[in-house]
């Protein structure tokens, strides 16, 4: 089997059933049925195979949600290649890096990113560009090709099965300070689908809106999932308050899967006539359930699982706040501090066991060492999760164990700003750690001491330039909220900085 497999499968059964739906904010919706998309992708791979792109071979992909994705990406599926999905908030340094370590065959970008994606790729690496009419581009000075012209009826290549052949690579924050690639196999994608579909019980007659970034695994695994299902997908730019209900309702949406943020953001709203029937976020929400008409369903996964590992049932909701149970295709431990485990009403750190290259990720690409990492001596995986469990078995997230920020649904390393505000030269030491926000979960805040350099600046100077370091050098979203000087750090054992006492000092933010 394989994501091709899949696409298929359905293509035989009802190639004429609408596949994709992209609507966006300005201009007319378009409609792909499960063959127009099928033929695009092959069509697409067909062009990318003329142009010497072979299986095996990286593809970078930097691009915003919008109907060129999807043909693209599954378009590598059908040649073999391996699309790299990247963050199109990233920084030049980001996608540098991205570029570096991966060494793609091609990059596929838009417009508005494509002098950020030549720089960071070479002059050596070809680069196709998605068609924009309202930005204008150079792509002779570029070098750059419209994707209208890769597209070709020329013939692919014979593919074994394999159902262990790499699919895709992400990259995903962790506790140093450059995010990790990791290589999900075609078993993987098929699997995180599977275990979603059959856990919400989809069926063919099932919509999702699908507005999260589909660079990232969250959006990847809810596509499969409806894939699986047969569904028609809804595809939006972005996320929408103002146009969630609306499309929801004049599309027949029954699922869809959201951040907190999004919950937030809809509070209070009208909610018209709708067939939503699952509301999928991180815990169970009986008050946001009564609001909107729709049950809530939690799940925690995490790009390593490729999919849910935790979740709750269609039809045994639990507890308020839970985000589940193991589901039977993991093996979940809760380990105290001192390795035992945790029992009803205790804490620990969350281990999953699961098999490499189908319910876990195959590893991290070119670095061994944090694939290694990953798991402890008897092969479970380290999530950095902090869970707690109940008498019946039910889990809830209590924090992350490996100084993770989530912000409004991205995974922020503390160390990454903390390793740009050090390379300002201005600080001695550096602290940052989350403040609640209402919206956002997590911001981050920054907490620093002079050195000699930054102590002959006035704090608002130094402050100012600590913050102008960081907007060179991180996503909007990592960018510290505010920078507080400090003459000490409060301390706990061995020396280290409380970041516990230094969150505390922060009151949440409740509003605007």
């Amino acid at each position: 089997m394989s994501v091709t497999w899949l696409l298929d499968q359905w293509v035989a059964r009802q190639p004429d059933k609408p596949f994709v739906v992209w609507a966006p904010f300005e201009g007319d919706v378009r409609r792909w049925s499960y063959a127009e998309m099928a033929r695009e992708a092959r069509r697409f791979a067909a062009g990318l195979h003329a142009r010497g792109v072979r299986a095996g071979d990286f593809v970078l992909m930097h691009l915003d949600n919008g109907p060129e994705f999807l043909g693209a990406w599954l378009g590598c599926a059908y040649l073999g290649a391996v699309p790299v999905t990247t963050n199109t908030r990233s920084v030049a340094e980001n996608v540098h890096y991205f570029a570096e370590l991966m060494q793609p065959a091609c990059a596929i970008t838009q417009p508005s990113l494509a002098p950020l994606v030549r720089e960071a790729c070479g002059a050596g690496t070809a680069m196709i560009v998605t068609g924009d009419p309202n930005t204008a581009y150079d792509a002779a000075a570029l070098g750059a090709t419209s994707l209208a012209e890769v597209f070709s009826d020329g013939p692919l290549p014979d593919l074994p099965a394999d159902h262990l052949r790499n699919f895709a690579v992400q990259f995903t924050s962790g506790t140093t300070s450059r995010p990790k690639p990791t290589v999900w196999t075609h078993a993987n994608a098929l699997w995180g689908a599977r275990t979603i579909a059959m856990n919400l019980r989809l069926r063919r007659e099932d919509v999702t809106l699908l507005y999260l970034p589909l660079f990232h695994a969250n959006a990847q695994v809810t596509f499969f999932s409806a894939l699986w299902a047969g569904n028609t997908i809804v595809v939006h730019p972005r996320f929408s308050a103002s146009r969630f209900w609306d499309t929801c309702a004049a599309h027949g949406v029954t699922w869809v899967s959201r951040i907190p943020f999004a919950f937030k953001a809809l509070k209070g709203r009208p909610v018209p006539e709708h067939k939503v029937h699952t509301l999928i976020g991180l815990a169970r929400l009986p008050e946001a359930e009564a609001e909107f008409g729709a049950r809530t369903m939690a799940l925690w996964g995490m790009t390593e699982t490729g999919t849910a590992a935790i979740m709750t049932d269609a039809d045994h909701p639990g507890p308020p706040g839970t985000m589940g149970r193991a589901l039977p295709q993991y093996d979940v431990e809760i380990r105290k501090p001192d390795g035992t485990m945790a029992g009803p009403g205790e804490e620990g750190l969350l281990y999953i066991r699961g098999e490499r290259g189908v319910s876990l990720f195959r590893e991290y690409y070119r670095q061994p060492d944090k694939t290694e990492d990953a798991f402890d001596a008897s092969g479970a995986l380290d999530t950095g999760d902090i869970v707690r469990i109940d008498a019946e078995g039910w889990l809830y997230f209590v924090n992350r164990d490996k100084d993770m920020l989530r912000v409004g649904g991205e995974n922020v390393a503390a160390l990454e700003i903390e390793t740009v505000i050090a390379g300002t030269g201005l600080v001695l030491e550096c602290a940052v750690v989350a403040q609640k926000h209402h919206m956002l979960g997590d911001v981050p805040v920054a907490f620093v001491s002079a050195n000699a350099d930054g102590q002959a600046l006035a704090k608002d100077e130094l402050r100012d330039r600590i913050l102008s370091g960081c907007r060179e050098n991180l996503a909007d979203f990592k960018m510290p909220r505010a920078v507080h000087v400090v003459d000490d750090f409060p301390r706990s054992t061995l020396d280290r900085i409380s970041k516990k006492e230094l969150r505390d000092r922060l009151d949440p933010v409740e509003a605007e």
